[in-house]
């Protein structure tokens, strides 16, 4: 893999988020403290548990992981 999934969830960010890959984006560019380093699902995912309120649910997460990782194969 070549980006990170901070890199790679960062294409989502959108002013006006219209699905929830999208406002993950966003809250993910404003929390600090996120893993921006990481391309591990489980240090990103383990995080999230713990500090990521912002997600109504980690199927969000779960569903961004898959794209993340289709998107790296086809590098």
């Amino acid at each position: 893999m070549s980006k990170t999934f901070y890199h790679f969830l960062m294409k989502y960010r959108h002013p006006a988020p219209k699905d929830e890959i999208s406002k993950f984006a966003n809250h993910a560019y404003n929390d600090h403290s996120f893993p921006k380093t990481s391309m591990e699902y489980h240090e990103v995912s383990s995080y999230l548990e713990l500090n990521g309120h912002y997600l109504d649910s980690m199927t969000i997460f779960d569903e961004a992981w898959q794209l993340y990782l289709l998107s790296e194969i086809k590098l």
